[in-house]
């Protein structure tokens, strides 16, 4: 049978689509940035995530010829006023909602496009159909997805393939954790059994409850669309809806980085799988452990700056806590050997009224600054 690729499939409609099709015969890929939330049949699951995109992971499934369908639910958003975004939670939700769904279909493009049956679908939005205050940068998002598969579409239809890429751009889905909701695969199921159906008839948009509710709000909108967006304002105000917790996680760890080495790398990466943007502070010099450096600070900076797993490279404060008060980082990254000592003792009482979680990590064995130093003493 042909493989079906579900990236964000672990929870919420993802999950639903990807158990429907796995009931249909089709061996499941589900890609994402958790384990998914139940056992599916003939699941296999990746670790992705989208903010990061694995180019290598896509085009190894853009080769594989028993993929045949390829559906996008990973997104994210949430109802709050525009000025409570950061420039981070921007960032990602361009870069999970709209940037890495498009790169996605591009690699996919030339199969979609193709005389070969390829069926790909993308979650949208109803939210980027119409004005949606409120939960605007989400809906920017969304609405760039939908224009850009509704122009594709054209494009397929001229060059006389048969595909299509379907939109499907539902409003509320009971039965999912998006807007804090809960995962229910009895709410979720139905919709699902309609989106295969749909995705394999090769439809282009699939709108639920069009009829019962959102033909009426998509003409309200298309007869006078600032009344719409009035109503739709006070809607969110009145239903209690505004979320002013972002769901991004900051990372902030520090050191020396002298001589850059794997192990410098490991724990940069193994701390940016940790939160969703990571923030390294780099220190001007080593005097704090009664060294001197081999690397001078400005190509510190720029070396760790330019790591893929860093979002953003600070000069170091001499203490965590005064980091916090810049970065206002809600995961404090640091090695383990620094667990239980005084200074961390101190740390972990002064964080505990503000969220910030401290992770201790493992030194990668047998390699140091230190070490490379000394053989290049010795040499």
């Amino acid at each position: 049978m042909k493989k079906a690729v579900i990236v964000g499939g672990s929870n919420g409609i993802g999950f639903a689509i990807a158990s429907e099709l796995s009931k249909r015969g089709n061996p499941v890929i589900i890609l994402d940035t958790v384990m998914p939330f139940s056992q599916i049949d003939n699941c296999t699951y990746i670790k992705t995530d989208l903010s990061m995109l694995d180019n290598d992971l896509f085009e190894e499934l853009r080769n594989d010829n028993d993929v045949n369908t390829v559906f996008i639910t990973a997104g994210f958003g949430r109802i709050c006023e525009f000025d409570s975004i950061s420039e981070t939670e921007i960032d990602k939700l361009y870069k999970v909602n709209a940037i890495s769904a498009t790169k996605i279909i591009r690699m996919f493009y030339q199969r979609i496009k193709s005389d070969e049956g390829f069926y790909f679908g993308v979650m949208g939005s109803i939210a980027g159909l119409v004005s949606s205050p409120l939960f605007s940068v989400y809906s920017a998002t969304k609405a760039s997805v939908c224009k850009l598969i509704e122009a594709l579409n054209i494009e397929l239809e001229a060059s006389n393939t048969t595909n299509r890429i379907l939109n499907v751009s539902p409003g509320s889905i009971k039965g999912t954790k998006f807007n804090g909701g809960e995962n229910d695969v009895s709410l979720t199921r139905n919709l699902a059994i309609e989106i295969v159906d749909r995705l394999y008839s090769r439809e282009t948009l699939y709108i639920p409850d069009y009829e019962k509710i959102y033909k009426g709000v998509i003409d309200r909108y298309n007869n006078d669309s600032h009344k719409f967006g009035l109503d739709s304002y006070e809607y969110k105000i009145q239903s209690g809806r505004i979320n002013t917790k972002s769901p991004i996680k900051i990372g902030y760890l520090s050191g020396t980085f002298d001589l850059f080495h794997v192990g410098h790398l490991n724990l940069i990466r193994r701390a940016k799988a940790e939160c969703d943007y990571l923030i390294v502070g780099v220190h001007p010099d080593a005097s704090h452990k009664g060294k001197k450096t081999v690397i001078d600070f400005e190509s510190r900076m720029e070396i760790v700056g330019s790591c893929k797993y860093v979002d953003k490279v600070v000069v170091s404060c001499p203490e965590d806590s005064e980091a916090w008060e810049k970065c206002h980082f809600d995961k404090l990254f640091v090695g383990s050997d620094y667990k239980g000592t005084e200074r961390f003792l101190k740390y972990e009482e002064y964080f505990k009224d503000k969220g910030v979680e401290i992770i201790y990590f493992p030194y990668t064995q047998k390699i140091s600054s230190t070490q490379i130093r000394e053989k290049i003493t010795k040499k």
